[in-house]
C-alpha cells in the first residue's frame, strides 16, 4: 500500500512540476504564447515525451531478443552494442542529424538549425512558427521534445543493424558504423519523408517509420552482412546449412514482450499530440496487427517447418508491428489485421529464403525489418482508407509508395555499402576466426556474461539441413 502511494505521489508531483513551468515557456514565448494554448502545451509534451520513454525502453528489448537468439559467448558483446548504440546515437544526431533531417533547407537534405541552436518559436504552431524546423511546425510542443522524439526513433534504425551482423563484427567497427548511419545517412532519407522533402511532397505516406526507420536499418543491415559475410561454420559444401541456434529463449521471447510494448508509444506517439481518437485507432491497429502477425507465422512454421517454432513466432510478431507502422492512422482494424497476418506469413520463407542464398542474418532481422518494412509501406497503397487501391482510389498511391521504397532503399544501400567498404579497408570490419571461434565477449571484451556457470554437458551440435 506505501509503495503504491508513493508511487501516485510521484506521478502527481512530476505533473505538478511540468505545470509549474508552463508560465515559464508562455514567457520565453513572448507575443507567441498567445497563438497557442498552453494547456494543450502540456498535455501534448507529456505524450510526447512519455511514448519516447516507451520507445527507448525499446532498447531493452531488442538487446535481450538478440542476445536470445545468439550464443552465450557472445552475449556480452551483444548488449554492450545495444547499449552505446543509443549513445552514438544521441550525440550524432544532435550533432547533425536532426539538423540534416528537419532543418529548412531543400528537398534533399536540411541545411540550418546545427546543435539545435537554429532560431525556434515552438510551440508555436502553422503560421505563427517562426524558425528553422519548419517541417516539424505541426505539432506544439517544445523544440526539446521534438528533438527526443525523433532521437529515440534514429536509435531503433541504428540498434536493427546489431542483431544482423551479431558474432562476427568488430566493436570500433559498429560504433564508427553507427555514428555515420544516424548522422547522415538515416537523416537524409528520414529529410525525404518527413522532413519537407521531395517524398513528401509527393504524398509519400509512413506514418511511424515501416520505411524510414525499419526499412532504412534493414537495408544497413544487409549491406553489413553481405560485407562481413556468414559466421566461421554456419555453412558448408554443396548447398549444407548449419543451424546455430541461439542460447536462451526466455531472453528473446521477454525480448518480443518489451518490444511490443513500446510499439505503443512508437505509433501512437508518432501523432506527437494527445489526440485520444487518433491515438486509440493507432493503438488498436497496432496491437492487432502483431497478433496476426503471431498467428500467421505461427501456421506458416507449422505448414513448412512441420513445427510450431518460437522462433518464428517472435518474429512474426515483431514482423506484423514493423508493417502496420507505415499505414496505422490510414487503415481499418480489418486492414492492419490482413497486413500484420500477410507479414507474418511471409517472415517465415524469407528467414528460409535468407539462408539458403547464404546470406547469414543471426537473429531474422532483415525478414522482421527490411522485408516487412517495405511491404508494410506498399500495402499503406492498397489498405488506405483514402485513397488505397481497395477503397476505389486506383494505383496513384501505391505508385507514390513504391517511389518512395526504392528510393530510400537505393540510398541507404549506396550510403551504408560505401560506409561499411571504408571501414573494411581501413580498420577492418570482422574479428579474427580465432576470436569468433572463442567468442567475442572474451575478445573483445575481456569478460563473459556468465562467468560463475559450469557446463554441465558439450554445447549442443549444430544441426544439418539440406
Amino acid at each position: 500500500m506505501l509503495r503504491k502511494h508513493a508511487w501516485r505521489n510521484l506521478v502527481l508531483i512530476g505533473l505538478a512540476l511540468v505545470w509549474a513551468g508552463t508560465p515559464l515557456l508562455a514567457q520565453e514565448g513572448g507575443e507567441a504564447a498567445a497563438s497557442y494554448d498552453i494547456n494543450k502545451v502540456t498535455l501534448d509534451t507529456l505524450w510526447v515525451l512519455f511514448t519516447a520513454f516507451l520507445v527507448f525502453w525499446m532498447n531493452a528489448g531488442f538487446g535481450l531478443l538478440e542476445t536470445g537468439f545468439c550464443r552465450a559467448k557472445n552475449a556480452v558483446n551483444i548488449l554492450a552494442k545495444n547499449v552505446i548504440v543509443f549513445a552514438i546515437s544521441s550525440i550524432a544526431f544532435f550533432l547533425v542529424g536532426f539538423a540534416i533531417m528537419f532543418g529548412d533547407g531543400n528537398s534533399f537534405m536540411g541545411l540550418t538549425g546545427w546543435l539545435l541552436a537554429g532560431v525556434d518559436n515552438s510551440p508555436a504552431t502553422g503560421e505563427a512558427y517562426q524558425g528553422v524546423y519548419s517541417a516539424l511546425n505541426w505539432t506544439g510542443v517544445p523544440l526539446s521534445a521534438k528533438f527526443f522524439f525523433q532521437l529515440v526513433f534514429a536509435g531503433t534504425a541504428a540498434t536493427i543493424v546489431s542483431g544482423a551482423v551479431a558474432e562476427r563484427i568488430k566493436f570500433i567497427s559498429f560504433i564508427a558504423f553507427s555514428f555515420v548511419l544516424t548522422a547522415v545517412i538515416y537523416p537524409i532519407g528520414g529529410h525525404w519523408a518527413w522532413g519537407g522533402g521531395w517524398l513528401q511532397q509527393m504524398g509519400f505516406a509512413d506514418f511511424a517509420g515501416s520505411t524510414v526507420v525499419h526499412s532504412i536499418g534493414g537495408w544497413a543491415a544487409l549491406m553489413g552482412v553481405l560485407i562481413l559475410g556468414a559466421r566461421t561454420g554456419k555453412y558448408g559444401p554443396k548447398g549444407r546449412i548449419n543451424v546455430i541456434p541461439g542460447h536462451n529463449m526466455g531472453f528473446a521471447t521477454l525480448g518480443t514482450l518489451i518490444l511490443w510494448l513500446g510499439w505503443f508509444g512508437f505509433n501512437p506517439g508518432s501523432t506527437m499530440a494527445a489526440d485520444f481518437g487518433a491515438i486509440s485507432t493507432i493503438a488498436l491497429n497496432t496491437n492487432m496487427a502483431a497478433a496476426a502477425g503471431c498467428v500467421a507465422a505461427t501456421a506458416a512454421s507449422w505448414l513448412l517447418m512441420k513445427k510450431p517454432d518460437l522462433s518464428m513466432l517472435l518474429n512474426g510478431t515483431l514482423a506484423g508491428l514493423v508493417a502496420i507502422t507505415a499505414g496505422c492512422n490510414a487503415v481499418s482494424s480489418l486492414g492492419a489485421m490482413a497486413i500484420g497476418a500477410i507479414a507474418g506469413f511471409i517472415v517465415v520463407p524469407s528467414v528460409m529464403m535468407f539462408d539458403r542464398i547464404r546470406v547469414d542474418d543471426p537473429v531474422g532481422a532483415l525478414s522482421v525489418h527490411l522485408v516487412n518494412g517495405m511491404f508494410g509501406t506498399l500495402a499503406v497503397g492498397v489498405f488506405a482508407v483514402e485513397g488505397g487501391l481497395l477503397y476505389g482510389g486506383g494505383f496513384q498511391k501505391l505508385w507514390v509508395q513504391f517511389v518512395g521504397v526504392a528510393a530510400i532503399g537505393a540510398l541507404v544501400a549506396v550510403g551504408t555499402a560505401v560506409t561499411w567498404l571504408a571501414l573494411k579497408y581501413t580498420i577492418g570490419v570482422r574479428v579474427s576466426e580465432e576470436e569468433e571461434l572463442e567468442g567475442l565477449d572474451v575478445g573483445e571484451h575481456g569478460m563473459e556474461a556468465y562467468p560463475g556457470f559450469v557446463q554441465a554437458r558439450a554445447q549442443q551440435p549444430a544441426t544439418e539441413i539440406v
